[in-house]
């Protein structure tokens, strides 16, 4: 299996450079194709027209995220024709409130999305929904790529964050064909439990299951030494240069399947590296 189908989603240019670098890369490398989905945002408030509005100025709000979306569609599409990968970009308007319909349904049928970082300076609100929808809602994998470095094409050292969920073995499972290609996958376990089947080896089954599979492992468990599982997982892919984490996504909320868990988006807001994530 490679990576054939590469989605990235664009709503606006501060932030595009790395995803859209990362998604060409990755094309190029999987002799997939990428495609950027160039959405410009609708602002207004949906469902009813709020005091003081009238025809005119919704009209001004749908002509400007038609304007933002010619702009984002010009500069994948400049972007994309000066890289060696086969591409194709597309534009259109969402509302904002309904940006997340728009996302799962195009990540569907993509094979891997890519996007940045959707915390910090420059984001818009609806960055953070956009990687919700991928994964929740079009049951895609997602990469989360920072915005320095260089892209990773076919990363050699990879980090799993391993803790025996569902989410994590099907982060595993489709970050198959990078841990196919890596030179060593690090099976790390933060302070695994006292009891139950794998006890006495920790990482012992996933590296049976990866190693069937021609994946070269270690398994290096570690200690719970900070508050946050976010900062140990961050500070050992530093430590032991890690080209990519790959760890499973978790969401919390009562009413829908989405609102990024704190480990998940502690691990977005602080890493240096590409973090891979399947729920």
């Amino acid at each position: 299996m490679a990576y054939k189908s590469i989605l990235t989603i664009m709503t606006e240019t501060t932030n595009a450079q790395a995803a859209l670098s990362q998604a060409a890369a990755l094309a190029e490398a999987q002799d997939g194709h990428a495609e950027a989905l160039c959405l410009g945002v609708d602002r207004s408030q949906t469902g009813y027209y709020y005091a003081g509005a009238n025809a005119l100025i919704l009209q001004e709000t749908l002509s400007r995220a038609n304007a933002e979306a010619d702009e984002l569609l010009s500069y994948a599409q400049n972007f994309l024709g000066k890289t060696n990968a086969r591409w194709s970009a597309e534009n259109g308007v969402a509302q904002i409130a309904d940006i997340g319909r728009h996302v799962a349904h195009r990540a569907r049928f993509s094979d891997l999305v890519v996007l940045p970082h959707p915390y910090g300076e420059g984001r818009g609100a609806e960055a953070e929904s956009i990687v919700e929808a991928a994964m929740f809602e079009g049951h895609a994998p997602v990469m989360v790529v920072p915005n320095a470095g260089q892209p990773v094409s076919k990363p050699k050292n990879i980090m799993i964050a391993w803790n025996e969920s569902v989410e994590a073995m099907r982060a595993v499972r489709c970050a198959l064909p990078f841990l196919k290609d890596a030179d060593l996958a690090r099976i790390v376990v933060i302070d695994p439990p006292r009891h139950g089947p794998d006890r006495s080896d920790p990482g012992g089954m996933l590296s049976q299951m990866l190693a069937r599979h021609g994946v070269r492992c270690d398994i290096e468990v570690l200690s719970k030494t900070m508050t946050r599982v976010s900062d140990i997982l961050n500070r050992h892919a530093t430590d032991t240069e890690s080209d990519m984490i790959v760890m499973g996504a978790y969401g919390h909320s009562r009413f829908r399947e989405a609102i990024l868990g704190g480990a998940t988006r502690n691990m977005l807001e602080q890493s240096a590296v590409p973090v891979f994530m399947a729920h």
